[in-house]
């Protein structure tokens, strides 16, 4: 199996020396992705905001590879304020409601202290 290094040409990437994913397979896995727009390389204040983004994020990782979030087999969300996850809800159903992936969530402090959520993904291309 060869292994695929996908780069979504974030200047972060190259300086920390990771992939946006990795593709062994038929899996992939999708690094911490936060809610950066890349293309004009801001990031909101609003932490629901920052959800929708960073699955934007994801959607358009994964479809370099010809897949989609309905392959997410996992997601783990690591938030810098755990009390603020319930306002994410309404954001994560939108996206995985019912892709329904085996999910694992945490505080911890992040990166940058404008990120207020990162979201890790593995997938499995059907």
């Amino acid at each position: 199996m060869k292994r695929k290094l996908i780069s979504s040409g974030s200047v972060f990437e190259e300086k920390i020396g990771y992939s946006r994913a990795v593709v062994q397979g038929s899996w992939i896995f999708v690094s911490g992705t936060t809610g950066y727009n890349y293309e004009t390389m801001t990031i909101s204040d609003d932490i629901v905001e920052q959800v929708e983004q960073c699955f934007i994020n994801i959607k358009d990782t994964l479809e370099k590879v010809d897949a989609n979030l309905s392959d997410i087999v996992r997601v783990t969300y690591i938030l810098t304020d755990a009390n603020a996850f319930k306002k994410c809800w309404p954001i994560l159903q939108k996206y995985l409601g019912t892709i329904k992936p085996a999910a694992t969530m945490f505080s911890a402090g992040l990166a940058d202290d404008n990120m207020k959520i990162e979201i890790q993904v593995t997938a499995l291309k059907s």
